[in-house]
């Protein structure tokens, strides 16, 4: 009987974590009353934007997540990722989502951290403006 050659497991590539980053704030959001309406929301073209999560709230609000998942929190940690430019770009997506729907409903931006300490949700984290 041969013997099996032995592979060594690959590492995690940046969309696997940030994937598994996303099933986890999804899992936790879901647990507390969220239902989830898109994941990963882009807009068409080069330069839109991206949304993580689109949620509703059990208020009826439409909740616009991003999850950021970093592996130390030098440098800020991952909150201090989500920079002016990282929010205009999902604003700039949110406007676009919310041009198909009938009625504008109540609407915030949500940054789940995930990071080494755990998992942080950071409700109404920046405005539209």
């Amino acid at each position: 009987m041969g013997f099996l050659p032995f592979k060594p497991a690959q590492p995690a590539t940046t969309k696997q974590v940030g994937d598994a980053a996303e099933d986890d704030a999804l899992r936790f959001l879901q647990g507390q009353g969220l239902r989830l309406l898109v994941r990963n929301y882009r807009t068409p073209g080069r330069g839109g934007g991206e949304i993580d999560l689109i949620m509703r709230a059990p208020d009826g609000t439409t909740v616009f997540v991003e999850v950021r998942k970093r592996a130390s929190v030098r440098q800020g940690g991952a909150a201090a990722s989500v920079g002016s430019v990282k929010q205009r770009r999902i604003v700039f997506a949110a406007r676009h989502y919310l041009m198909r729907l009938p009625a504008l409903p109540p609407c915030r931006f949500d940054v789940v951290v995930v990071e080494p300490q755990g998992l942080q949700w950071l409700q109404a984290a920046f405005d539209a403006a």
